[in-house]
C-alpha cells in the first residue's frame, strides 16, 4: 500500500510541474515582453480554469456546510 502512495505523489509531481510550465513560463515570457497569441490564449484560458475551481469548491463548502447543519 506504501508503493501506491508513492505512485499516487510522483504523479502529483508531475502534474504540477505541467501546470507550472503550462501557466508559469507563459507569464514569464509575457513579462520579459514576449508575448504571443498563444501565449495570452494560454494565460486566459489558465485563469479561467482557477476562476472555475475556485467557484467549484466554494459550492462545495457550502453544500458540506448545509449538509453538516443538518444532521
Amino acid at each position: 500500500m506504501k508503493e501506491a502512495g508513492d505512485i499516487l505523489k510522483i504523479v502529483g509531481m508531475v502534474l504540477l510541474v505541467l501546470f507550472v510550465l503550462a501557466v508559469g513560463v507563459p507569464l514569464v515570457l509575457a513579462a520579459a515582453g514576449v508575448a504571443l497569441g498563444i501565449i495570452g490564449v494560454l494565460i486566459g484560458l489558465a485563469i479561467a480554469l482557477i476562476k472555475i475551481a475556485v467557484v467549484v469548491a466554494i459550492i462545495y463548502l457550502i453544500i458540506v456546510g448545509i449538509r453538516a447543519v443538518l444532521r
